[in-house]
């Protein structure tokens, strides 16, 4: 047996966990000691919106809170470019190798590039092992070897393709953990998220709901989609940033078997698919999938414009709609909106304010915390017809049917717009209709959607007969 004589560097990106981490257990196995390290990268720093940057100071000093059983030093955190970082400490601690979870995402993969380029320079190789998904982007191909562009394909082929087990946990009190010279401190975090960032809490979360009576795996098909029930795991934070790996999730629904768990489970499945879909078109950040829609007719936000006036007004949750006022001010306030809720928010700015999906996507990863680039381009995608796999343009939710549909009660809407609290049960999905009108400080409609929605249509029509 071959005992390593040299040092090894974890680079943390997007796996805050000890448990099931295959690149942490290479770096244990391949060096004497392991310095864990965190880089803060000025690029990611400046499109870091509000939730994510909050979230990744929080799981910082959990992850570093981790480290420290048994008496290490914690996490170290540098900052500065990637490329230039990582040699610098691999040259002043004589490591060999550096170890990260592959990131199949477009600037993780050029990042990755460079900074490979530069510790092989310097005799440093950089290992990727693992990933952040069930089943790696680039692995399935259809059987004439492209990737595939429709879900339900896909997602017979990750069936059968099956997700490993999860790796062995690393035990910290038994790891020989260095620091890096000149470490920073980073940010305090906020402490309403210190107390539920981290994978402590995720891991304690997610059991909890898996022992749910109601509302949990056994309910999940039946009512995921209805926001006051609260049926949700409030999974995809702790998928976004690693506190739990896919696989874990993957392994414990499969002891549960049920329709709730298999729905769940393709859930998971949609998110290996979009970022394989991300990585075969990585233009998708920013342009359509389907080239057609560039020439669709939009309402351009620019400043002092009415759809500039608009897009405030629905960021700010002051559309007038309460549902989807409801689902902004959750994301706003909480960084986190329920499922159901992005699909009609995000319809209401495309086809109820014309206002290209880009912009909504712009706002949504400035509040959310689980802000993932894959996931949230493409869903915005989905939801404007523009994208793989999307739902029909001519698809365009009704705020007040969905309301009146997936709240029925109210319980969410008057959760999150206490101006509604009292209004009465039949004016509350449409509090317009209430003599008087809508109570004190809560706006009118800002458009009419039967207008809209023939709006949307008309302009739906026109691109498709553009020669």
């Amino acid at each position: 047996m071959r005992f390593p004589t040299t040092p090894t560097i974890w680079w943390v990106r997007r796996d805050f966990r000890l448990a099931d981490n295959p690149a942490l257990g290479a770096a244990v196995d391949a060096g004497a000691a392991v310095l864990p390290l965190f880089v803060l990268d000025p690029v990611l720093l400046r499109s870091a919106g509000i939730g994510r940057r909050a979230w990744m100071l929080a799981s910082l000093d959990a992850l570093d809170a981790d480290l420290r059983t048994g008496g290490g030093p914690g996490l170290s955190v540098l900052e500065g470019r990637p490329a230039e970082v990582l040699p610098a400490v691999a040259r002043r601690l004589g490591a060999a190798s550096v170890h990260v979870s592959a990131d199949f995402a477009p600037y993780g993969r050029r990042r990755d590039a460079a900074v490979a380029a530069a510790l092989a320079a310097t005799g440093v190789e950089l290992r990727a092992t693992g990933s952040p998904y069930g089943v790696a982007p680039g692995t399935l191909t259809g059987q004439s070897g492209q990737p595939y562009a429709v879900f339900t394909p896909f997602h017979r082929a990750w069936l059968a393709h099956g997700v490993h087990g999860p790796a062995p946990a690393v035990a910290a009190d038994q790891v020989t953990w260095l620091a890096a010279p000149d470490r920073v401190t980073p940010e305090a975090p906020d402490p309403a998220y210190a107390r539920v960032a981290g994978e402590q809490h995720a891991t304690r979360a997610w059991r909890d709901w898996l022992e749910r009576d109601t509302a949990g795996p056994a309910d999940y098909k039946r009512l995921h989609d209805v926001p006051g029930a609260d049926a949700s795991t409030h999974l995809s934070p702790a998928l976004r940033w690693g506190h739990l790996h896919p696989r874990t999730v993957l392994a414990d629904l499969a002891e549960r078997p049920s329709d709730g768990a298999a729905a769940l489970a393709r859930q998971v499945s949609w998110r290996d698919f979009y970022a394989d879909v991300l990585l075969h078109r990585p233009d998708a950040v920013s342009r359509p999938i389907k080239a057609e829609f560039r020439a669709m007719e939009l309402d351009d936000p620019v400043s002092g414009s009415l759809a500039a006036e608009r897009l405030t007004a629905w960021e700010q949750g002051r559309t007038g709609y309460p549902l989807v006022d409801a689902g902004m001010r959750q994301m706003v306030t909480e960084g986190w909106m329920h499922n159901r809720l992005r699909l009609v928010t995000g319809s209401f700015l495309v086809k109820d304010l014309h206002i290209g999906w880009e912009h909504g996507a712009a706002v949504y990863m400035r509040h959310l915390r689980d802000g993932d680039i894959a996931q949230n381009q493409l869903n915005w995608q989905w939801v404007a017809g523009c994208g793989n796999d999307p739902a029909p343009y001519y698809r365009v939710f009704n705020p007040v049917l969905q309301s009146e549909k997936f709240d029925p009660n109210g319980r969410y809407i008057r959760r999150y717009v206490p101006e509604l609290a009292d209004v009465e049960p039949e004016f509350l999905h449409q509090p317009w209709t209430a003599p008087g009108g809508p109570p004190e400080g809560y706006p009118l409609p800002i458009v009419e959607h039967a207008a809209e929605r023939k709006e949307a249509l008309a302009r739906y029509a026109a691109l498709r007969e553009r020669p």
